[in-house]
């Protein structure tokens, strides 16, 4: 399972929907994020603010590959907060008693290699929160196994889930990988144009 967190105002970016931002190949930066994340889980929820749908971010197409929409309501408050939204869903949600672990994949990272999201698909574990590392930081996406989404719950605010990695150090599990993707968050128009690919 994959929570793609689409939620944040992109205040950095400018005036425009950083999701709808073009790339080279006519992709908007978000399909682009949801079909790389696509190597990592075919399970995705697109985590979005009141009031948008799957349509107005240019992504209403069928088919069984298509994320599952979830608003989250506290998006306003800040990442930490969209995050406590997800993952109180993931815990309420009757159909995924089977999910063993969920992703945490920003929307603005289109260029994390399908490799990378074997290896990390591969080590997830309940008891475990597992994250690729390279030239020795961490990066995204983050999988947390279903012992932790409890905790996740609660978040709130601008912080994310960093406190709740700190706290565990004994069930985090860094997996290093040649792919500068797992850092390229895309934050400003600057940023988009130095993604690969782009002139």
């Amino acid at each position: 399972m994959t929570l793609v967190m689409a939620a944040g105002r992109s205040r950095r970016f400018g005036p425009a929907d950083k999701r709808l931002a073009r790339l080279p190949d006519g992709r908007t930066l978000l399909a682009a994020s949801l079909e790389a994340s696509l190597t990592l889980s075919s399970r995705r929820v697109l985590v979005v603010r009141a009031g948008e749908s799957l349509a107005s971010l240019g992504l209403d197409v069928p088919g069984p590959e298509a994320p599952r929409r979830l608003v989250a309501p506290n998006a306003d408050e800040g990442l930490g907060a969209s995050l406590g939204d997800a993952f109180a869903w993931l815990l309420e949600e009757p159909g995924l008693g089977d999910v063993e672990a969920a992703a945490v994949w920003l929307g603005d990272m289109p260029a994390i290699a399908p490799a990378t999201c074997r290896r990390l698909a591969a080590a997830a574990a309940p008891g475990r929160i597992v994250r690729p590392s390279h030239d020795g930081r961490p990066g995204h996406p983050v999988l947390f196994g279903r012992a932790f989404w409890p905790r996740l719950a609660t978040l709130a605010g601008e912080q994310g889930a960093r406190g709740v990695i700190a706290a565990h150090p004994r069930a985090c599990r860094e997996i290093e990988v040649e792919d500068g993707g797992v850092h390229r968050d895309v934050d400003t128009p600057a940023m988009l144009k130095s993604l690969p690919g782009a002139s």
